[in-house]
């Protein structure tokens, strides 16, 4: 594991476990529960756009440079709740200088899409090393 992810103590607390991390595309999973659902007892949307944008982080941060996110669109396709299984595949789109674009699909235990998730990357002066 990546010290990136050591370090990451937010996906900790959340559970996350990092399936496949490789340049320019990682899978992350993630079980909910209870105290991560909203008022109407559904899995809450920041969480499964924080799954997703974990996934995102390790796919584009493919080398020394430090990259983070200039931004991020989400679109939520179905509801899901306590007990169930969501996986996050990252995949590099494309990078141009330092600028980068990822696409995430979130699904469910059973495959079902749960959320489309699309990152900006920026690649910044300075090394993860």
């Amino acid at each position: 594991m990546r010290e990136m992810m050591r370090r990451d103590a937010a996906s900790a607390m959340l559970g996350m476990n990092v399936e496949v991390d490789e340049p320019g595309r990682a899978v992350v999973s993630m079980t909910v529960r209870a105290d991560m659902l909203n008022g109407f007892a559904i899995t809450h949307g920041g969480l499964v756009f924080a799954l997703a944008d974990t996934a995102f982080a390790i796919a584009c941060n493919e080398d020394e440079r430090i990259t983070v996110a200039s931004g991020a669109d989400i679109t939520f396709l179905k509801s899901t709740g306590v007990g169930q299984v969501l996986t996050a595949t990252a995949v590099r789109r494309v990078v141009s200088g330092r600028s980068g674009l990822y696409d995430v699909t979130v699904v469910d235990e059973s495959g079902d899409i749960v959320a489309e998730f699309r990152g900006r990357s920026v690649a910044t002066n300075r090394s993860a090393g």
